[in-house]
């Protein structure tokens, strides 16, 4: 499977949380359609079918490209 560049993984996650917030706040139909957009990227790109498996899927996958870095800066 492809994974997707930890950048834009780092983004996804950034907008998904901020327009879940956006959305407590403010439940326009243009900020449920803002979400749908980002939840359905986040579970393609991480190949998951939840929002919550996807999250936790892209935070796992950036949590192990940190740990890479880090022991390839140790070594």
């Amino acid at each position: 499977m492809l994974r997707p560049h930890p950048t834009f993984l780092h983004s996804l996650l950034e907008t998904y949380g901020s327009l879940r917030d956006l959305r407590a706040r403010e439940d326009s139909a243009e900020v449920r359609r803002r979400l749908d957009d980002v939840t359905y990227t986040l579970c393609v790109s991480t190949g998951t079918r939840t929002p919550e498996t996807a999250v936790a899927s892209a935070r796992a996958q950036l949590a192990g490209v940190h740990s890479r870095e880090d022991a390839r800066l140790s070594a």
